[in-house]
């Protein structure tokens, strides 16, 4: 089955995604939106073709050398529409691979299937504190300090909520993220420790989170699921969240070098 979007519902999330996961530095050429966050995370180093250029390859020449000069590949975040049609058969053109395809997953505020009583205590606050960052680090960091620096910059970059549960001997077992954007709020970095998966933490975050969004005037949820991540896809279900589109990365194939021979 193919899935897209209607033109307004993609802009509308693809704004929402980009405030919602900020990139450190952005160069906006008026149609296209370069961002770059020392190559932590593809969603902060990747360009959204926010609208079509008028002439994609000097478009794509001019990102290809922003990306060069910070020493990052050239990536693409790009919604499934009939919008991107034409941008991305240049792309096929070029080689770009295609990377990482993500469900856009939505439902309306207020309670949904999954009751809203808590089988652990959840802390919930406005900042992530260490133990927050240490676990959600473990599970899908890439890095060392200056990488997890970087990563804490785009976290605080819109306002958001954090999530911490622990079980019966205090150790972090799981933790989330919603990000307070537009009325909106965001699911992201729901994380588990891999010794405490399959035991309702990851279930307990998700509804504190978006009991916390509904006390706060959330009227929609929404979050992104890898394609391949089936388990997330299920608890999110669970909890009302259908698919509203789909999403992926396209990346500049490394050219080889010339050699001597």
């Amino acid at each position: 089955m193919v899935y897209s979007f209607p033109g307004e519902q993609a802009r509308t999330f693809e704004t929402l995604m980009d405030a919602a996961w900020p990139s450190v530095e952005r160069h906006d050429t008026g149609d296209w939106v370069l961002r770059a966050a020392a190559g932590v995370t593809q969603r902060a180093n990747s360009v959204w073709p926010r609208n079509a250029a008028e002439q994609p390859e000097d478009a794509l020449r001019g990102a290809a050398q922003w990306y060069r000069e910070r020493r990052l590949p050239l990536i693409f975040q790009l919604t499934d529409t009939p919008a991107n049609a034409a941008l991305n058969e240049v792309l096929d053109g070029r080689g770009f691979t295609r990377q990482s395809e993500t469900l856009i997953m939505a439902r309306p505020a207020g309670p949904g299937p999954v009751p809203l009583q808590q089988a652990f205590p959840v802390e919930v606050r406005e900042q992530p504190d260490d133990d927050w960052l240490a676990l959600w680090w473990s599970v899908d960091g890439r890095g060392g300090a200056a990488e997890l620096e970087t990563a804490r910059a785009i976290l605080s970059g819109c306002p958001s909520l954090y999530a911490l549960v622990r079980d019966n001997d205090g150790v972090p077992a799981a933790v989330g993220r919603l990000s307070l954007v537009a009325g909106t709020g965001g699911l992201y970095c729901m994380a588990t420790s891999p010794s405490h998966r399959r035991r309702g933490y990851a279930s307990a975050v998700l509804r504190a989170l978006m009991a916390e969004g509904d006390v706060r005037g959330v009227g929609r949820f929404w979050l992104l699921a890898t394609a391949a991540n089936h388990g997330a896809q299920r608890l999110y279900s669970q909890a009302g969240f259908s698919e509203w589109g789909r999403c992926l990365y396209r990346q500049q194939r490394p050219r080889r070098a010339v050699n001597g021979c």
